[in-house]
Parts: C-alpha cells; sequence; structure tokens
C-alpha cells in the first residue's frame, strides 16, 4: 500500500505556514481543520495553509508538497491512532471512537491520492465556492532518465595556481550610464 509523506525541499514552508510540517511525517490533506471556517475571511499564514497545506498529522504542521511512498498495514494503524487522539486532543472529536471513524476516512482519502507510482509529488490547491471547500491535486513525478544539472554548485579551488581573479561589477556606474 502507498500513503503521503511530507516533504520540504526548501525552507519555503517554515515562511509561508504558521507551523510547517517536518520532513517526513505521514500526512493527510487536512481540509478538515478548516471545517466550521469561514474561508473568506482567512488571510496570511492560514490563507496559505488552507489553499494550498498538506497536513502532517503527527506536528498538525503544513506541507505545500507530499510525496507517495510505500507504507506497511503497521504504519496505516500508526497514522490512524495517531491522528485520531490529534482530533480528540485538538478539534473536539466526542469520543476516540468517532475520532477513529473520521481518521480511516481521512486515511483512506490519503490512500486514494496515491494512484500514482512510488515517490511522485503531490500538491493540493483548496477554493471554498458553493459553500463548500474543492480541493484540486496535482501531480509531479521526475522526468526518466538523468537527473538535470543543479542551478547553483559550489566548486573549491585549491592552491594558489587554481585561483581565479576577482570580478568586480560597478551597479552605481552602470545605473547612470543607463539613465543618461
Amino acid at each position: 500500500m502507498k500513503l503521503l509523506r511530507t516533504i520540504r525541499l526548501d525552507p519555503s514552508d517554515t515562511f509561508v505556514f504558521e507551523k510547517a510540517a517536518e520532513p517526513g511525517e505521514w500526512a493527510v490533506s487536512g481540509a478538515f481543520v478548516f471545517w466550521n471556517t469561514d474561508a473568506a475571511a482567512l488571510a496570511g499564514k492560514a490563507r496559505s495553509a488552507f489553499r494550498g497545506g498538506f497536513l502532517g498529522v503527527a506536528s498538525l504542521g503544513w506541507s505545500t508538497l507530499v510525496q507517495i511512498v510505500e507504507a506497511s498495514s503497521d504504519d496505516r494503524l500508526a497514522v490512524i491512532d495517531t491522528l485520531a487522539k490529534q482530533l480528540v486532543a485538538n478539534f473536539g472529536a466526542p469520543t476516540i471512537e468517532d475520532a477513529v471513524a473520521a481518521a480511516e476516512e481521512e486515511v483512506a482519502f490519503a490512500e486514494s491520492l496515491c494512484s500514482q507510482p512510488q515517490d511522485t509529488l503531490v500538491a493540493v490547491h483548496r477554493v471554498f465556492e458553493d459553500g463548500a471547500v474543492r480541493e484540486t491535486f496535482r501531480t509531479l513525478r521526475p522526468r526518466a532518465g538523468q537527473k538535470p544539472a543543479r542551478a547553483f554548485s559550489f566548486l573549491e579551488v585549491a592552491g594558489e595556481e587554481d585561483e581565479q581573479p576577482i570580478e568586480a561589477v560597478d551597479l552605481v556606474g552602470l545605473a547612470e550610464r543607463e539613465r543618461k
């Protein structure tokens, strides 16, 4: 079976969301967090979480992307157990039995998003329209073949013979010439 885990490709989640999920956490859609909330009134980081966040089950933090990964039945049960406890402690579930039933639904929905190959990334976009929360999901898969080169890399220069001349650019001078 496959489930969703949070992934952090860069530090942006730590700026975008009030609380970022830890990389590698089990995740669910998290739309239930906004139940009984006026989505139109959300602003700032709460709005970012509503519009494009997956909920990390352990931390209740948000992640822009999740990754489809292999999971065992024990993993699945652990996700349900953790989420059920979170529902009782933080979301007012009336009983643990009700929380387990809700957690099972959330995990089943997360499983339904895992029809793509392992390691596929998934992003969510949420809107509130016609009195309901609507979610759309898109997948991002690595291209087949060789991985692309990194945009930036660092090269260690050893020894004086390998040193490169320092290049200086006069930005002020360029700007003044541009104005003329």
